[in-house]
């Protein structure tokens, strides 16, 4: 089983996830299989529906807590405002107090969202994980490679070639693994199915080239996967910089106008996306250069701005399939964000307020009266400070007393008493008889 785990992601947290979420891929694309339609690209698409309609419950919480905290953002403004400048103890305290009591009102965590996003952030990643490498998690495509992927291994001068392939790049490290040079079948076969799974045409025209024994095998693989990745006329396969690369060497309009679209289409759908979040922000107030909060808020604004950047530049170079899913999110994500922020516009928040400020009295009131609490209060300082004064007392007392009983035998002596001789040797037998404690 050790083979079969190399091309997924096996990590402690991402891993069980991806593993999951690969099984919901595999059987959405068993059912396009059954139906007739085997494609890569609308099973990401559906795959990516179902996965986002789940986290659903998750995304409605933290919008609520966003719309929230932007409604309260002038109160906390103003609690800031009241304690900027002092340092003292008693100010830091009832600042926290102030701001404790404003998000209780409000009902919402001063950890925000964090939780939301804990569990979020690795079922995305795991997301990312299958659709970046459907071969590991979908069966029917992983056989679409068979019997060449077994014929490569047996071919002679197979795995200098394929390692000289681009998509063979970033797999480099697998050709000098152990498990590799010693002739671990399933490690091998892996390791061709995952770069053959992101090579290029142009590549697999030099793989029918170089084994022209092997051109048979070759070419039907390439046409079944050809078929899975056929999307709206386009390889996803492919990136859309090869299309736009290849769009100019054969003059082929509709190819540069699909390797354009994809990175388009994913920045601009990123950018709505950014734009239908709730904003905590006032777009026309003035950045405080001094304030940490509202540096945060300008980086996130300029974040907001370079992301949907940032999308249109990877989209070039990765496979067309991670556009798809990149376009497919957004959409989905906005769509749900348009509902959402219209559900909470209809909320009443004054009456949502009401209901957590009194939910947040109870609980005071709650804690007030357990037993720990009325412990604490029935405690005084004064009677802290009479503890500590008698417990200082009884040490003093003790410490004058070995120091008498120290001088009592110096008395008895012939050395001088007012000798450093006898002050010496009265400190040594203090120090010999009493630091034993």
């Amino acid at each position: 089983m050790l083979g079969v785990l190399l091309t997924k992601d096996n990590g402690k947290i991402v891993g069980p996830v991806a593993w999951l979420l690969g099984h919901v891929m595999n059987g959405i694309f068993n059912v396009l299989n059954a139906i007739g339609i085997p494609n890569i690209g609308l099973a990401i698409i559906i795959f990516t529906i179902v996965i986002y309609l789940c986290l659903l419950p998750l995304t409605y919480k933290q919008q609520k807590f966003s719309k929230l905290q932007a409604k309260m953002s002038p109160e906390l403004k103003a609690i800031q405002e009241k304690y900027k400048g002092k340092k003292d103890n008693d100010s830091m305290l009832a600042m926290q107090a102030e701001t404790k009591e404003l998000y209780a009102k409000y009902g919402v965590s001063q950890t925000g969202s964090c939780l939301q996003l804990i569990i979020q952030m690795p079922i995305l990643f795991a997301l990312y994980r299958v659709i970046s490498n459907v071969p590991a998690y979908v069966t029917i495509v992983r056989n679409a490679f068979y019997p060449l992927v077994e014929e490569l291994r047996l071919a002679d001068g197979a795995a200098d070639f394929i390692s000289t392939l681009k998509s063979a790049a970033s797999f480099s490290s697998r050709f000098s693994n152990e498990q590799f040079t010693s002739g671990n079948v399933e490690f091998i076969e892996n390791t061709y199915i995952d770069i053959l799974n992101k090579t290029s045409t142009s590549d697999w025209a030099s793989i029918s080239e170089h084994f022209t024994s092997l051109s048979s095998s070759v070419d039907k693989t390439h046409t079944a996967l050809n078929a899975f990745n056929s999307f709206l006329g386009l390889n996803i396969a492919d990136s859309p910089m090869y299309m736009i690369q290849t769009a100019f060497a054969n003059r082929n309009f509709l190819l540069f106008f699909g390797g354009v679209i994809v990175p388009v289409l994913a920045a601009f759908t990123q950018w709505v996306n950014t734009k239908l979040m709730p904003q905590n922000v006032d777009p026309n107030a003035k950045i405080d250069p001094n304030d940490p909060a509202a540096q945060m808020q300008q980086s996130m604004k300029t974040m907001n701005i370079m992301m949907p950047l940032m999308s249109a530049f990877f989209c070039l170079s990765l496979p067309a399939g991670m556009g798809v899913y990149w376009i497919a999110g957004a959409v989905i994500r906005s769509i749900q964000q348009i509902v959402i922020n219209k559900h909470i516009d209809k909320t009443d928040i004054d009456a949502e307020i009401a209901k957590n400020t009194e939910k947040y009295k109870k609980k005071m009131e709650k804690m007030k009266s357990s037993p720990q609490m009325n412990m604490y209060a029935n405690m005084s300082t004064r009677n802290i400070t009479n503890v500590a004064k008698s417990a200082s007392t009884e040490v003093s007392g003790d410490v004058e007393a070995k120091v008498a009983n120290s001088r009592k035998v110096y008395e008895n002596n012939k050395i001088r008493k007012d000798s450093l001789l006898a002050k010496a040797n009265m400190v040594k037998d203090y120090n010999e008889n009493y630091n034993k404690d």
